[in-house]
């Protein structure tokens, strides 16, 4: 009888296939068939993603998942119950708005586990032009304010990469950039959030499969377990995987499965 095997999938353009301008977005029904594959035979299955936890608590519905890992690793979900998230480090997080502040950068932040984010003035949304998440302006708004804002789950700076070059602080914090026009500071440990599944199991890292394409998936191509990169996936990412399956579109996840016999 084959090794229970704990599998984790990074949903954008490893799950999720998205059409142009992210319109259309879909799951490939090869992809659906290997997790329903897995699962009849006993597999352990979960969704590894940066994504808050309400922004990926949909996904993990909607794509029949139980279990995620979220919050780039510093949060868990099992069995359908989410077990906590842990925030970014408060002091590192104010001295780096601070260091914005003094800048002239416009910064914005999530204080919790929220679809929106705070800014004080429509400088961040102007010069981001984002539309990943709502931006709230709180005019006068002070993170230094503990009361009402005691802790950081991500912060957010509108920069180049030129300008980001000339954050000191940038180094004390884990951040990653999906867009030319902003910064995100969010975990990127997602391997540390697969241990503590295999924690909460009592599970053995051999036994971890992970799935992925972006940079924010290196934090959880580990040696000690099975990596697979999706053909879609960044070059950087490629050259850590155990091996590198076809495009999300082309069956990618289902033929990494049938590869290695565990469907």
């Amino acid at each position: 009888m084959m090794r229970r095997k704990y599998f984790f999938f990074d949903i954008d353009d490893t799950l999720l296939v998205h059409g142009q301008n992210w319109e259309g977005d879909y799951v490939p029904d090869s992809t659906k068939e290997a997790l329903r594959l897995l699962e009849e035979k006993g597999h352990f299955v979960a969704i590894a993603t940066g994504r808050s936890y309400c922004m990926a608590e949909q996904y993990m519905k909607d794509l029949g998942f139980r279990n995620m890992v979220h919050d780039g690793g510093n949060g868990i979900t099992i069995d359908g119950k989410m077990m906590g998230i842990e925030p970014l480090d408060y002091e590192k997080c104010l001295a780096f708005l601070d260091e914005c502040e003094e800048k002239g950068l416009p910064w914005a932040f999530t204080p919790d586990d929220s679809i929106w984010r705070l800014a004080k003035d429509e400088s961040f949304q102007g010069k981001s032009e984002d539309r990943y998440m709502r931006t709230v302006v709180i005019p006068g708004l002070d993170p230094h304010d503990r009361k009402k804002y005691p802790k950081f789950h991500k912060l957010f700076v509108a920069c180049t990469k030129e300008e980001e070059k000339s954050l000191k602080t940038l180094k004390d914090l884990p951040s990653i950039r999906y867009l030319p026009t902003y910064l995100f500071i969010e975990p990127i440990n997602k391997a540390g959030g697969i241990y503590r599944v295999l924690d909460y199991f009592g599970a053995s890292p051999e036994d971890v499969v992970v799935f992925g394409d972006n940079y924010n998936d290196l934090s959880m191509f580990m040696p000690e377990w099975t990596s697979i990169a999706m053909g879609n996936g960044v070059p950087e990412l490629k050259a850590r995987a155990t091996y590198v399956t076809t495009d999300a579109s082309d069956d990618g996840i289902y033929n990494a499965c049938r590869h290695f016999g565990w469907i």
